[in-house]
């Protein structure tokens, strides 16, 4: 005799959280706009998330990866990773900490500017479209209420 059907949800829970579910909506989303930018910085060999990495990196003196770590939304081990191909790629360097010889620094390398400088023109272009396919005021909202997220 085959196995009986396990007991699932109701059809009305499931399409209640479908349809009112702040997190899974925000991941599908997430996963949109992270297909969308992907897409548009593959040509420089970037992903969105890396892209965002390397924006955090341009600034005067590099940021140690415990602070730079929860800018980004990551845990350090998890940014740890991410940052060895673009290392690999001399886009940036991984730096002792002067301060604190156990935490690490990163360090956007003339190289890594290069790039930038060409992939933020094309994140222009694609974040003014995504923009401009919103209705007016969604962007500013959608920014205001994730941030308050936070």
């Amino acid at each position: 005799m085959p196995d009986a059907m396990p007991d699932i949800l109701p059809r009305e829970t499931v399409l209640t959280i479908r349809d009112t579910c702040l997190c899974l909506a925000a991941q599908r989303a997430a996963r949109r706009l992270a297909r969308r930018f992907d897409a548009a910085l593959r040509p420089f060999g970037l992903t969105n998330g890396q892209f965002s990495l390397m924006v955090a990196l341009n600034q005067p003196e590099p940021p140690p990866i415990g602070r730079l770590a929860p800018f980004l939304g990551m845990d350090p081990s998890t940014l740890t990773a991410a940052v060895k191909p673009l290392a690999r790629r001399g886009l940036l360097t991984i730096e002792p900490d002067p301060e604190d010889r156990r935490s690490r620094r990163l360090r956007i390398t003339p190289q890594g500017v290069a790039l930038m400088r060409e992939a933020v023109e094309v994140w222009r272009e694609t974040h003014a479209a995504l923009e401009a396919s919103l209705d007016d005021g969604v962007a500013d909202a959608l920014r205001r209420g994730l941030a308050q997220m936070a």
